[in-house]
């Protein structure tokens, strides 16, 4: 994910203290690892040394002093053609499930036992995103996030069924290419 793109887009919103901004990123991205108020503050700093963003003042509210940040037209040009362009899939596609299963396959390990485990572990998170999602007053941003991961986590239980099936065979032609 993009940080800089997503604060051009908050900051679309009208102007903004950083406080403000990482607040909004993670009310918008609730499944979203959250920011860190230094990520936010050295990335407006940059944005605003790129001209896509520029300081319109600052006030102190009774407490510390805080900079008010605006979207200048290149920053708005910017995050509009971001947003427009079109995310490649990835090349190459592998996690942790299926590195620890091709190990455990190499090992003599038992790769079956694995993926029952994960399996129960993905199916308790299912159900934890969909009481999320389901429960009353969820915000938009809350349900398309648990529809998203709800979604790969049904991808990753549809590999590990495959695999499952496949387990005699790799394992078998495994062993036939370390014999060779």
């Amino acid at each position: 994910m993009s940080t800089r793109h997503i604060l051009l887009g908050l900051l679309a919103g009208g102007p903004s203290h950083g406080y403000d901004l990482k607040r909004r990123h993670d009310d918008h991205f609730p499944q979203a690892r959250p920011l860190a108020y230094g990520q936010v503050y050295t990335t407006l700093q940059r944005l605003v040394r790129d001209g896509l963003a520029e300081v319109v003042g600052t006030d102190a509210d009774g407490g510390p002093e805080r900079t008010l940040y605006r979207l200048t037209g290149d920053g708005a040009r910017e995050v509009t053609d971001w947003a427009g362009q079109i995310t490649s899939p990835a090349p190459f596609v592998t996690n942790e499930i299926f590195a620890k299963v091709v190990v455990a396959i190499l090992t003599g390990g038992d790769p079956a036992a694995h993926l029952l485990a994960q399996r129960a572990a993905h199916l308790a998170r299912m159900r934890e995103l969909t009481a999320l999602k389901t429960a009353p007053d969820t915000g938009l941003a809350t349900v398309l996030a648990a529809d998203y991961a709800l979604n790969h986590l049904d991808a990753d239980l549809r590999w590990m069924t495959t695999t499952q099936a496949r387990l005699t065979t790799l394992t078998a032609l495994t062993a036939e290419v370390d014999r060779a």
